[in-house]
């Protein structure tokens, strides 16, 4: 790919609650990364309007960085808006679990992963941090659809061996058989032909701690330093999984999975809604970050994740579907949902209450928050140079069409009211082109949304 430049309004966040929005000019290199940024008025913008490789965005349309999904379940995909009124331990054994070792079905999961990838590209989720299943050439075909189809994305061979939690038919063996075969993983992932670049790499992917013995925890800890693998994982999801975590270390779900070497720079732990003050504290001294899914933590986690402490602190952050106890698979309705729960966690929900004693004050987030935690939130959790249209990110970026809702604001809170436009109006009817590395990812009639 030669030098390209992309022309037009651009929208990025590049801190919680800043946003920019001007008329600039972008220059991109071979290699897909934004060597050069120009606004309008200026000479250099005049001569990148001149390149021969030019694409000059529709006067209707806004650039704004890909979107970012820190928490996907790949294989739950088929049973998205299934069984959400069950408590999270009936759902997984009834449901969840038993549609996960299907996977053991290559055909199956091929079908699958090729319905899922593009559907998300089509919602401009450029990149995804994915669970896949205990099955290693199923997880492998998740990581083969990612490439396939352009998107960025981080596929995590579960690991699970505890027999009190996890069906026989779907667990590892031992300890050594969950450790091995992630190790394999690893390196299959990274030899994967067309991954040359590293667009898909593997994470080391404990379920969450009830599904997982001490020695595996341990193994996978080792395995993880020795490696340099980013590790996912559940952790203080519900009151149920908190608690037996708590009953079994005498401790929280950070405190014990940084006992167990797991907790590391870009560790990324989803839901996290019982997390205290001192278990965000440990999460910032290890360089780890949080997934919020806001919608699947209002079918299951029993507690609004204060996200406010989050960004107040500098916690690392950003949004996950969490598909399929998520029932949306688009990060804009995440955002969405993000704003609404913060508002409902601050002004509290029960009428029968005082209005002075029903609420947190002070815990909402704005709109233009909930975008940066879509975009550059989730990327610096994941350390990847995206989520900001600036020199030295990689190009993942959308082309929205402003309409439906969407028309141009103008005045000086421009950009904050396009903003709030976006998080509340935007989805799979907006996304008119998606660049994932600097490449424009052909997504046109494949995707859809449940």
């Amino acid at each position: 790919m030669s030098r390209a430049v992309i022309a037009g309004r651009m929208l990025d966040a590049p801190a919680p609650g800043k946003t920019d929005l001007e008329e600039t000019a972008l220059l991109i290199d071979q290699s897909g990364t934004i060597i050069e940024r120009a606004g309008r008025g200026t000479p250099q913008f005049d001569m990148l309007l001149r390149s021969p490789d030019i694409r000059k965005l529709d006067a209707r349309s806004l650039l704004i960085p890909g979107l970012v999904d820190l928490h996907i379940h790949a294989p739950q995909w088929p049973q998205i808006g299934t069984a959400l009124d069950l408590p999270l331990e009936r759902w997984l054994g009834e449901y969840t679990f038993p549609l996960e070792a299907r996977y053991e079905d290559i055909a199956f999961a091929e079908s699958v992963y090729d319905d899922l990838v593009p559907a998300l590209l089509a919602q401009g989720t450029t990149t995804a941090l994915y669970f896949a299943t205990i099955h290693e050439d199923a997880s492998l075909a998740l990581a083969r659809s990612c490439l396939k189809y352009g998107q960025r994305g981080f596929v995590g061979l579960v690991a699970m061996d505890n027999a009190a939690l996890c069906p026989a038919t779907y667990r590892h063996a031992s300890p050594e058989a969950a450790i091995d075969a992630t190790r394999r993983f690893i390196e299959a992932v990274r030899k994967l032909p067309g991954n040359e670049t590293g667009l898909v790499q593997p994470v080391i992917t404990p379920r969450f701690i009830p599904a997982c013995s001490d020695a595996l925890l341990r193994g996978l800890g080792e395995l993880a330093r020795k490696t340099g693998v980013r590790v996912q994982t559940h952790a203080s999801e519900s009151d149920w999984e908190h608690e037996c975590v708590r009953t079994r270390f005498g401790c929280t779900d950070v405190e014990a999975l940084d006992t167990f070497g797991l907790l590391r720079q870009h560790t990324v732990l989803a839901h996290a809604g019982f997390t205290n003050a001192d278990d965000r504290e440990r999460i910032r001294k290890r360089q780890s970050a949080i997934a919020h899914c806001p919608i699947s933590n209002a079918f299951f986690a029993g507690a609004v994740l204060p996200v406010r402490h989050l960004i107040d602190e500098e916690t690392a952050c950003g949004l996950g579907t969490d598909i399929s106890g998520g029932y949306s698979s688009s990060i804009f309705e995440n955002a969405r949902q993000a704003v609404i729960a913060a508002r409902m966690l601050t002004s509290g929900v029960n009428p029968d209450t005082a209005p002075e004693k029903r609420g947190s004050p002070g815990l909402e987030i704005d709109f233009a928050e909930a975008f940066w935690l879509a975009t550059r939130g989730g990327a610096e959790a994941l350390g990847v140079p995206a989520g900001l249209l600036r020199p030295g990110m990689k190009l993942d970026a959308l082309e929205l069409r402003m309409d439906i809702g969407m028309s141009f604001p103008e005045g000086p809170d421009c950009a904050a009211n396009a903003v709030q436009k976006i998080v509340c109006h935007a989805g799979l009817h907006s996304v008119a082109r998606v660049w994932v590395d600097g490449k424009i990812v052909d997504v046109h009639g494949r995707g859809k949304q449940p």
